[in-house]
Order: structure tokens, then C-alpha cells, then sequence
């Protein structure tokens, strides 16, 4: 019986500043029907008071503190294990670490960082992780939906440093279990109770599957015809989000 379910936001509820079409009215019969309820996203484009404003400008009703950001999993890691971090990220997301020590950084955080992807940049992070600096990121995403069309996500950039590096980066969005394993936690669920929706085969519900979780890829965002072959055999597909909801409830 599923009694949580996590929710994707870009590519799912949302491509750019437009809201998918019924995607809405699904969030609120979800939210209407008493089911535990978490928006996860490993979007680092935007700081969380940013990306709040966003869906609410969209018509979303959301309340901040069921969002769930690989960016917010970054922080709470750097704060645990008292790192000083080199920030390779989006400009809009400073703000959610400015409070945070970065003097003699000893930590590297890679999210999307957009044109802040310059040789320059790159390199002062390679500099630090021959030294010895762990790598972290908010996700590993090959690439995602915009409203112009696919782009680049920080997967190609972070794949470029481990590689130069000899070292492996700390994924701490989607789709590492631990990010899953909170969510679910915050849900007050059971793994298998627990339903990702979202439309990346790959780290959304590949992601979730591995973690305990059930999963449902929706042909809308960055899905292409075939990645339902990329999908583990219990995972379900749906057109988009409000026949995903119907399949559910």
C-alpha cells in the first residue's frame, strides 16, 4: 500500500516557468487525499527561497518545508563533517551557503553551475582535489529539460574532475540511497511504501528502485522514447503526472 510518494519537480511538474499541463491539479488532489507528500530535486539553478517563489509563481502550493533539495543534502554534509567548501555552482545558489566558512577551503561542491563552468574554475577545483579535497556534488545528471531544449546538467563537468582527479565524487542528491533514504525517512514511511515520480529513468527511478522504493517514469520533461528501457522491471510508466496519480490512488 503506497502511503508516500516523492515528487520530481523540473521535467514533472514544471518545464522552465510553465507548469506541465494538469500537473497543478494533480499536486493538489494529491495534497487533498492525506498522503505523506516530500518534492524532491537535485535542481542547484536556484537557492531554496528562489525555487519556493518559482512554483508558487506557477501556481503551486507548496509549502517550503516539504522541499527537498540536493543542494540543502550539500550543506547539511559540509556542516557534519566541518568542510570549508570550493563552490563550483549556479550564482543563484551562493546565498544558501553564504553563512558557511569557505576561507583555505578544504572541500570541492560541484552543482550546475551554468557559465560558471569556465576553464578557470574548473581547474582551481582540480588544483584542490589533487591535494587531497573530497568531491562533492549535488547530482550526476547527464542532462535535463529546459525551455529552449536539452542542456547540459553537472554530470559532463563532474565526470571531467573525477577523471582528471583519479578520484570519485560524494553524490549526495538523486540517485544516491542515502538522499532517498532521508526522504523517505521525512515521510515517516517504509521504503516500500514510498513512490517516486519523476522523469529521469536513470536517477529518479532507477535511483529509487535500488534504494527500497517504487518508482514511475512520466513520458513528459527530458523523457525520449526508449528510456523505458534503462527502467528496472518493477518500475511503472505513465504519460505524465495526472496518470501517474490516477495509477496510484
Amino acid at each position: 500500500m503506497i502511503k508516500g510518494i516523492l515528487l520530481d519537480l523540473s521535467g514533472t511538474l514544471h518545464v522552465g516557468n510553465e507548469a506541465i499541463p494538469g500537473a497543478r491539479e494533480a499536486v493538489t488532489r494529491l495534497q487533498r487525499q492525506g498522503l505523506a507528500l516530500r518534492f524532491v530535486t537535485n535542481t542547484s539553478r536556484k537557492s531554496t527561497a528562489m525555487l519556493h517563489r518559482q512554483l508558487d509563481s506557477m501556481g503551486f502550493t507548496i509549502p517550503t518545508e516539504l522541499l527537498m533539495t540536493a543542494p540543502m543534502a550539500v550543506r547539511s554534509y559540509l556542516e557534519s563533517h566541518q568542510l570549508r567548501p570550493h563552490l563550483l555552482i549556479h550564482q543563484n545558489l551562493h546565498e544558501d551557503f553564504a553563512d558557511l566558512p569557505q576561507d583555505n577551503p578544504n572541500a570541492v561542491v560541484v552543482g550546475y553551475a551554468e557559465d560558471g563552468f569556465t576553464y578557470a574554475a574548473l581547474n582551481a577545483a582540480f588544483r584542490l582535489l589533487k591535494e587531497g579535497a573530497p568531491l562533492l556534488a549535488t547530482g550526476k545528471t547527464r542532462y535535463f529539460q529546459g525551455q529552449d531544449g536539452l542542456k547540459l546538467d553537472t554530470g559532463p563537468f563532474l565526470c571531467a574532475l573525477e577523471y582528471a582527479a583519479e578520484t570519485e565524487a560524494i553524490v549526495l542528491g538523486k540517485p544516491s540511497q542515502e538522499f532517498f533514504h532521508t526522504a523517505v525517512a521525512a515521510l515517516g514511511c517504509q521504503p516500500q511504501e514510498v513512490v517516486m515520480i519523476g522523469d529521469d529513468a536513470r536517477s529518479d527511478i532507477a535511483g529509487a528502485i535500488a534504494a527500497g522504493l517504487q518508482g514511475i517514469l512520466v513520458k513528459t520533461g527530458k523523457y525520449r522514447p526508449g528510456d523505458e528501457q534503462l527502467l528496472p522491471p518493477s518500475a511503472g510508466l505513465a504519460a505524465d503526472i495526472t496518470a501517474a496519480m490516477e495509477s496510484i490512488l
